[in-house]
């Protein structure tokens, strides 16, 4: 399949085990016409310090499973004092010490300076094209707010006096790094492509 020829799908594939993921990316490319439907597919991840490299290669061993277009996105949180850890590890770290266990980590430092970090994949057989987004902050000093998920309740957007957590789903969709890197995808989407009738086309 290529640019010139005629994608026969109406939505793209949201390949994600995190709903919550789904439901950040549905609200932020619904402004852009694109429609998503949730795959709660396990992803293949290769081991990298890049979270460009991982996307682009869970995308590609997504899409020869699943036969249809498809985004993918990774993300991590880079902590400066911590020499950018837990970075493309974060979800594991999650998982296992939790924001607890960070929050220890950064017991008594005082430079808390942080980015969250996210990378989209596209693929669609032919093509395999990463979307960055970048978003600076701090790490609070404790647990804050009930929204997102992740290490939302732990980071606070520079300029920002709450944490991504203390902030409605569609302020966050509006300036967090995972909207950057989909509304970057967004734009190169709408660029190539229209949807004309049941399909999307070549522009």
């Amino acid at each position: 399949m290529s640019l010139k020829e005629e994608l026969d799908y109406q939505t793209i594939l949201f390949v994600s085990k995190n709903k919550n993921k789904f439901i950040e990316a549905s609200n932020i490319l619904k402004n852009y016409g694109i429609k998503l439907d949730w795959a709660p597919f396990s992803k293949m991840e290769i081991q990298s310090i890049s979270l460009s490299e991982i996307a682009s290669s869970a995308a590609k061993n997504a899409f020869e499973t699943l036969r249809k277009p498809l985004i993918v996105e990774d993300d991590g949180l880079f902590i400066k004092a911590l020499n950018g850890f837990p970075g493309p590890y974060s979800s594991y770290v999650y998982s296992t010490i939790g924001l607890d266990g960070i929050l220890k980590l950064m017991e008594n430092i005082k430079d808390r300076e942080c980015f969250f970090e996210s990378a989209v994949a596209f693929c669609n057989g032919s093509l395999n094209k990463v979307f960055l987004g970048r978003v600076y902050g701090t790490i609070s000093e404790n647990i804050r707010g009930q929204g997102g998920f992740g290490f939302d309740p732990i980071f606070i957007p520079r300029g920002e006096s709450i944490t991504f957590a203390e902030m409605s789903l569609e302020y966050k969709c509006s300036i967090s790094h995972r909207a950057i890197a989909l509304k970057s995808f967004a734009e190169w989407f709408s660029k190539n492509f229209k949807y004309f009738g049941d399909n999307f086309v070549n522009c």
